[in-house]
C-alpha cells in the first residue's frame, strides 16, 4: 500500500485542466519509500515518504 506509516499521506486525486479548460481526473503519488527502521526495538521494513525521513520521524536501523 502506497501510504505513509508516520503521516498517512498517500495518493491524492484531482483535476489536469488544459487551456481551454477542459478537465481530466489525475493522481498525485507520494515520495513512498521501503526503510529498514527501528519499531519498537526490532528492525521492521516500513513504508515512509521522504518527508519524514528528513523531518527525522523514523530511527533508521
Amino acid at each position: 500500500m502506497a501510504k505513509c506509516m508516520c503521516c498517512g499521506k498517500g495518493v491524492t486525486f484531482g483535476n489536469n485542466v488544459s487551456h481551454s479548460n477542459r478537465k481530466t481526473s489525475r493522481t498525485w503519488k507520494a515520495n513512498i519509500r521501503k526503510v529498514s527502521a527501528v519499531v519498537d526495538d526490532t528492525h521492521k521494513t516500513v513504508t515512509v515518504c521522504s518527508r519524514c525521513l528528513r523531518a527525522g520521524k523514523v530511527e533508521r536501523a
